[in-house]
């Protein structure tokens, strides 16, 4: 039987061991091989993710944005395939390491954050086009 989702450790288990999986992934790893400092990168993420379940910090960050300059610097070509990999890894290492009420949160608040950062990243493509 596996623990549930319950530190902050938990939490940085689960976002290095995805991103592992990420980098190495022919669909994604393009979008990521621009980051610098996966130390810095890895704990941002953990800040992140700590802050979305156990709502006990905030988190400074804006991921909207970061998405948008990403799309941006690859000529707008993220797309729904690419948002639903990165979907099938997440649950797919969540599974490996972990089940429980926080793992399936886990689950249920990257879906929704991945269904609202493709529709705003399509949505700034369409302003941007009729600038």
């Amino acid at each position: 039987m596996k623990s549930d989702i319950k530190t902050r450790e938990d939490v940085f288990l689960l976002v290095s061991t995805f991103y592992k999986k990420v980098r190495k992934d022919v669909i994604l790893a393009a979008f990521f091989n621009n980051i610098k400092d996966w130390d810095e990168h890895l704990q941002r993420l953990t800040n992140f993710w700590v802050s979305n379940l156990f709502l006990k910090t905030k988190y400074l960050g804006n991921p909207l944005d970061i998405h948008v300059k990403v799309d941006n610097m690859h000529c707008n070509t993220i797309s729904q395939e690419h948002f639903g990999q990165w979907m099938n890894l997440w649950y797919r290492t969540i599974d490996e390491l972990f089940e429980g009420e926080y793992a399936n949160m886990a689950k249920n608040r990257a879906r929704k954050m991945s269904t609202f950062l493709y529709l705003k990243i399509f949505e700034t493509r369409q302003a941007n086009n009729n600038i």
